[in-house]
């Protein structure tokens, strides 16, 4: 017997549509996007790129409820389906951060290219489009404005000069230069300078009915308030954004009977550990509202964190099931009983 929503301590599996989900699933703090590409590979996808915008669309006003200042969004897609989804996601809120190409090599397509017949070069690569939210907040008047104009209008009503704020940060020059700057040099202030930058506009500014840069109008910022006002990046030194790795295979590819692959594009656990661990730390929550095998729930529980997702093919549910099952069954003792 099939149970449609199965759980582990870490990880909730629902076999549905996702969007019966979301309302119940906890704040993100990443998204990983596995979708449709247009080829009409499960029930409900379209068959071909013109429509992908419209079908996703519901899906994206839901990610932007519940995403927060330091969501991350990974995009996987064809270069032509993500240009025809890219407006309904910049529509809704979500600012284009970087392009990841996925270069399967060329045994991807070894022995399976007719050059008499493909008239182009053969492809061998997918998309991954990382995505970070627009967030906007609100000045003493109430007008919405970038975190770059808020920062300046705060301290412009603290009635403070603008180089007190090197003052403010220990710095000699820095603060007026980067943080308070209104061109393109423009610096994201670090969390422990920002609780500097406040502590002394605060003691030192103008009197005031709301405490200057805070962030709901009432409570004092803090390091740690600030930190989450943008996505987390845990930086690697040698990774670029072409990810050279081939098609799953092996012991990682999950077959059917008869020796054929139960899913054709499924992912390796390497990149997807890659945006996982980049992007979100032990105990964040991921979801994966396109699951398949579910290769961004795998990845995740692996590595400490919280997982929610959901599919609506049972054969790729219970396959989906039994990964998760088998990765949790591997994890050491201690850490299954800290997660109970």
């Amino acid at each position: 017997m099939r149970i449609e929503d199965a759980s582990h301590p870490q990880v909730s599996l629902h076999l549905g549509d996702s969007l019966e989900k979301y309302g119940e699933w906890p704040t993100p703090t990443a998204i990983v996007s596995d979708g449709p590409y247009g080829l009409a590979k499960f029930p409900g996808e379209p068959n071909g790129v013109e429509s992908l915008a419209e079908w996703y669309a519901p899906h994206i006003a839901e990610w932007s409820k519940k995403a927060s200042a330091d969501t991350t969004l990974w995009f996987w897609c064809s270069e032509l389906a993500w240009a025809e989804v890219h407006q309904v996601l910049k529509l809704h809120g979500w600012k284009y951060r970087a392009a990841h190409i996925w270069d399967k090599g060329i045994g991807h397509v070894a022995g399976n290219c007719n050059g008499d017949t493909i008239r182009g070069f053969p492809v061998v690569t997918e998309i991954c489009v990382q995505y970070v939210r627009e967030v906007q907040l609100r000045d003493y008047d109430g007008k919405p404005c970038s975190i770059k104009e808020w920062l300046r209008s705060e301290w412009q009503r603290s009635g403070l000069p603008l180089y007190k704020t090197n003052e403010a940060c220990g710095v000699k020059n820095a603060a007026t230069r980067k943080y308070f700057t209104q061109c393109d040099l423009w610096y994201f202030p670090p969390p422990e300078k920002m609780e500097m930058l406040a502590k002394y506009a605060n003691a030192n500014g103008l009197d005031t009915d709301r405490p200057y840069f805070s962030l709901d109008g009432k409570t004092h910022l803090t390091a740690r308030k600030w930190e989450r006002m943008r996505a987390k990046w845990n930086h690697v030194h040698g990774i670029t954004n072409v990810w050279q790795e081939p098609a799953v295979r092996g012991k990682e590819r999950i077959i059917r009977k008869g020796m054929q692959s139960l899913h054709a594009n499924q992912k390796p656990l390497r990149l997807m550990e890659r945006i996982i661990g980049a992007s979100t730390d032990p105990g964040d929550v991921v979801w994966e509202p396109f699951g398949g095998l579910c290769s961004a729930t795998v990845a995740s529980l692996r590595m400490g964190r919280q997982c929610y997702a959901s599919e609506l093919i049972p054969e790729y549910f219970d396959a989906a099931s039994e990964r998760i099952n088998a990765i949790y069954q591997e994890l050491p003792l201690y850490e299954r009983k800290r997660n109970s």
